[in-house]
C-alpha cells in the first residue's frame, strides 16, 4: 500500500523532476529573487491586448520553454495538468490549446501548482504515464479585476492584503532521472476559519496549512526537521506567523525551517506589497526558479512543499460567504 496514516501516501518509485520554467512580470523582477527566473516582462502586457491574454502567453511560453529544456518531444508528453485564477481557467486552456497534449485542467486556486504534481506523480508512479507537464498561472491584473476591483477605480489596499504575482511557472515530470524527486505528498482536506475578508487570504489559508502539515508529519512520523526547508504558497507575513503559532500549539516548532513563497518573492517595504505575494504563479515560480536550482546544486535535500489556496470567488464573497482553504503537500527529495 501506498498509503500511509489517514491521508499520505509514499510513491513506490520516486517521481523525477526533469525541468522546470518560470516567467514572471515586471515588479517580481524588482524583488530578492529575479536572477533565478528565466525570463522578466518589462510590462504587464507583455505585447498582447489584454491583461487576460498576457497570462495566456505567459503559460504557452513557459510551458514551451520547459519542454524544451528537458529535451522531451511535446508529442512524447503524456498528461499536460494545468490550471489557473481565472474564471473557468481560460489562462491555461486559451494558452495551450495549440500544444496537442492532452490537457486537464484543475482548479485549487493557489495550491493549484502542487496539485498539479500531485495529480501527475500519482500518474506517473501507477504506470498511466511517463512524462507529464504541470504549470498554473497568474496575473496581477487581471486578479484584482476578477476578485477585487479594476486598477482604474484606484481603490485602497489594506495592511493584511497580498500582491498577486504575475507569472506563471511549468515543471516537466518524468518516469525515469537523475531527480530531485518527488517522493510522497499529502493531499489537503478544506478547512473553513470563518475568514469573510478577501483582502485577508493569509488568515483565511493559514488553518488549512496547519491541517496539512500536521497531518503530513504524522502520517510519516517525521519531525520538521527532517526537512531542510517547509514552504508554503503564499499565506504571506500574516498568515505566515498564524501558521508558526498553530502548528506550535499542536507541539511542531517550525520557526527555523519554514518560510513562505508569498514572503520570498518581493521586497516587503521598498516595493509596497503589505502581506506578501500571493496567486497560482506564486508557488508556480518560486519553485520553478529558485528552488530547483537549489535542489539541483544539492543546498536544498529535503524540501517540504505546501501550497495554499482560497477557494472562494466574487460571487460568493458578494453573498457574504466565508472563505473556506485548502492545502496540498509534497516532498522533493535529493536521493
Amino acid at each position: 500500500m501506498k498509503k500511509v496514516g489517514n491521508q499520505s501516501y509514499i510513491l513506490n518509485k520516486p517521481v523525477n523532476i526533469a525541468a522546470t520554467a518560470s516567467i514572471v512580470g515586471p515588479k517580481e523582477k524588482e524583488g530578492p529573487l529575479h536572477q533565478f527566473f528565466d525570463q522578466c516582462l518589462e510590462d504587464e502586457f507583455w505585447g498582447e491586448s489584454s491583461w487576460e491574454k498576457a497570462e495566456s502567453k505567459l503559460v504557452k511560453e513557459a510551458v514551451s520553454m520547459a519542454i524544451s529544456k528537458s529535451g522531451i518531444a511535446s508529442s512524447n508528453i503524456d498528461f499536460c495538468f494545468a490550471g489557473d485564477l481565472l474564471n473557468q481557467c481560460i489562462a491555461s486552456s486559451f494558452g495551450l490549446r495549440e500544444t496537442n497534449i492532452p490537457f486537464i485542467g484543475l482548479f485549487g486556486a493557489c495550491s493549484t501548482f502542487v496539485e498539479s504534481m500531485i495529480m501527475a506523480s500519482a500518474l506517473i508512479d501507477g504506470d498511466f504515464a511517463t512524462n507529464t507537464i504541470c504549470t498554473a498561472s497568474s496575473h496581477f491584473c487581471s486578479a484584482e479585476k476578477q476578485f477585487r476591483f479594476p486598477l482604474e477605480l484606484g481603490n485602497q489596499r489594506p495592511p493584511s492584503s497580498q500582491w498577486t504575482v504575475t507569472g506563471s511557472g511549468a515543471a516537466i515530470l518524468t518516469k525515469d532521472g537523475t531527480g530531485p524527486f518527488i517522493t510522497s505528498f499529502t493531499p489537503g482536506k478544506i478547512v473553513d476559519m470563518g475568514i469573510k475578508d478577501a483582502n485577508n487570504m493569509g488568515a483565511a489559508m493559514a488553518g488549512a496549512a496547519e491541517d496539512t502539515l500536521v497531518r503530513h508529519l504524522t502520517d510519516t512520523g517525521r519531525e520538521p526537521n527532517y526537512y531542510d526547508v517547509i514552504l508554503t504558497g503564499d499565506l504571506g507575513y500574516i498568515g505566515k506567523d498564524i501558521l508558526i503559532d498553530l502548528v506550535s500549539s499542536k507541539g511542531y516548532n517550525i520557526k527555523d525551517i519554514y518560510n513562505d513563497c508569498g514572503v520570498l518573492m518581493f521586497y516587503k517595504e521598498k516595493q509596497d506589497t503589505h502581506s506578501g505575494g500571493s496567486g497560482c504563479g506564486c508557488i508556480a515560480t518560486v519553485f520553478s526558479g529558485f528552488v530547483y536550482q537549489m535542489l539541483q546544486e544539492k543546498k536544498y535535500k529535503k524540501v517540504l512543499m505546501i501550497a495554499t489556496g482560497a477557494l472562494m470567488n466574487s460571487t460568493s464573497t458578494q453573498q457574504g460567504e466565508s472563505i473556506p482553504g485548502i492545502a496540498h503537500a509534497i516532498s522533493i527529495e535529493v536521493l
